[in-house]
């Protein structure tokens, strides 16, 4: 999701860092993802040691100008630390553990949201995942549920974990969890209700929308096409999902004939004086031949 963003934007220098248990070998599905996409360097490492590396270059890793992807709340800290301290770096946005927030109407299913929570629990102990929901029977069944997947899950202590961090909420309406999602901002939000039509145009603050009984966020992870690198901690009131945009940048360049800044200094010149700032608008007058 970053490398065919980085190929189609030509960058030049494009590395990819993905981290290894002890002596393993790069992951095989990693190195073709990478190959498909052109990445001719890929580093060993990740973490902290990864941004840092990618930050300021090292004898065999080439500094970069702007560092993409999530990561745990480590990565997370050590990219805004990086973009603060390195000139010229920036980070795409802050993107750390896992979020998931489901709104859930009366005829939900709940295995299918047990299941939703669950899929993003397993990603580490800090995941957070959270139901809002109008129905207590809905938030039962999610209950009665979470307890029979959980299992058969290999992942299933990670996943117990982040529970300890969430929760199953029972709203008034679903109004009001739409009013609470917008204040907490989801990395993914779940919509499992009969009509989201209505609702949709009301969410303000969100990473990515899940649709319909049948729209799991595993596939906005692997498969439906949209960016699955995503703001989390709030984030989304400020940024938006990974694009290409964010491997471009933009510039203006103009081009002002004589009579045209003539005609400009009507507003430059009392504005530069406005502002106390004398050689701004000298620099219009000497060009028309006025005074100083």
């Amino acid at each position: 999701m970053q490398g065919v963003l980085a190929q189609i934007s030509g960058a030049q220098t494009v590395v990819l860092a993905t981290p290894v248990k002890g002596d393993a070998a790069i992951a095989p599905a990693i190195l073709y993802a990478a190959s498909l996409c052109g990445i001719k360097l890929v580093l060993q490492i990740g973490g902290a040691p990864a941004i840092a590396a990618l930050a300021y270059g090292t004898e065999t890793v080439p500094q970069v100008n702007k560092i993409f992807g999530p990561g745990n709340a480590y990565v997370t800290m050590a990219k805004q630390l990086c973009a603060q301290q390195v000139p010229g770096l920036a980070i795409d946005m802050p993107a750390g553990p896992s979020e998931l927030l489901v709104i859930a109407d009366a005829r939900a299913n709940g295995e299918f949201i047990a299941a939703d929570l669950l899929s993003q629990a397993e990603h580490g102990p800090d995941s957070q995942v959270i139901l809002l929901s109008d129905s207590a029977e809905v938030i039962a069944a999610t209950e009665k549920a979470l307890a029979e997947q959980l299992k058969t899950l290999p992942r299933a202590q990670i996943a117990k974990a982040a529970l300890e961090n969430s929760a199953l909420f029972k709203v008034q309406s679903i109004a009001q969890a739409v009013e609470v999602s917008n204040l907490y901002g989801p990395e993914h939000l779940i919509l499992q209700l009969g009509e989201s039509a209505e609702v949709l145009p009301k969410i303000k603050n969100v990473g990515s929308i899940f649709v319909g009984d049948y729209t799991p966020e595993s596939a906005g992870d692997y498969a439906s096409g949209t960016n699955h690198v995503l703001p989390t901690y709030g984030y989304s009131k400020v940024y938006s999902s990974l694009s290409l945009l964010d491997f471009y940048r933009t510039y203006t360049v103009q081009t002002v004939t004589k009579s045209g800044l003539a005609d400009l200094a009507k507003a430059i010149i009392p504005m530069a004086a406005a502002e106390g700032l004398d050689a701004h608008a000298n620099a219009v007058r000497i060009r028309l031949g006025e005074k100083q």
